[in-house]
């Protein structure tokens, strides 16, 4: 059995049930998924500079997950908080949400529509995306118009919303898979493959996929180099 952890920060407690459940939800006979907590409240919103401070924090809770015994550790959200220095002060694998997205969309298509929350984050996901290599993957950009704290209590109108903005990405922009940037949209609101069927069109999502491939990772025997990674202390050879 490959144990993967899943560390989730401060919400209310019925949007944490519905993420720890949507998590939880990935486990297989053959991967466990489990809910380590980090004392970091995303639900608030994060700007630079509270990404930044929240770093320490997220790497707290990796070094909790190895010490609980996980063989990988996914925080949740695409800002993938914490994962650079992370991969330093773990020895076991710490999965990027938004970065592994991007390696699974890339076994589907190579044009990706991206749907954010709100036209505001649009500017930070691009800088991630041109970090990561993929920004020439991106055929467009849209956003559902709504703040990820007011998702809940206005569903129908995100849901309706999204499909329209995913749509116009694959018919306007020729987007061939659709990434929901923000996991409140997709999987905690909507489902992946009732998505899928809807768009007629792969939807990768930053929950499944990076819990997948911890699992892949441990699975293959793989762990982040140590010459990229160097942990703390460790004398250059």
């Amino acid at each position: 059995m490959i144990r993967v952890a899943f560390v989730i920060g401060d919400y209310p407690d019925d949007q944490r049930r519905l993420r720890e459940e949507t998590a939880i939800g990935y486990s297989s006979a053959e991967v466990e998924v489990g809910i380590v907590s980090v004392a970091a409240r995303p639900f608030d919103g994060l700007g630079p500079g509270e990404i930044q401070a929240a770093a320490p924090l997220f790497h707290e809770a990796f070094r909790e997950a190895e010490c609980q015994g996980y063989d990988a550790v996914v925080p949740l959200g695409m800002l993938d908080l914490g994962v650079d220095g992370g991969r330093a002060v773990v020895d076991i694998p710490v999965i990027a949400p938004l970065q592994a997205v991007y390696h699974v969309a890339a076994e589907l298509g190579d044009q990706f529509g991206v749907v954010c929350y709100h036209p505001s984050a649009i500017a930070r996901h691009r800088a991630q995306t041109v970090a990561y290599g993929f920004e020439p993957w991106i055929a467009g950009r849209r956003a559902s118009g709504f703040y990820v704290q007011h998702i809940a209590e206005n569903k129908d109108q995100m849901v309706e919303s999204f499909l329209m903005a995913a749509r116009d990405l694959i018919e306007k922009d020729g987007a061939q898979v659709i990434i929901p940037q923000g996991i409140t949209q997709c999987p905690v609101q909507m489902k992946p493959d009732w998505l899928t069927r809807e768009l007629g069109v792969p939807v990768v999502e930053g929950i499944g996929a990076p819990i997948r491939m911890a699992a892949l990772l441990v699975s293959l025997g793989l762990r982040h180099s140590r010459v990229r990674w160097k942990k703390a202390g460790s004398q250059p050879r």
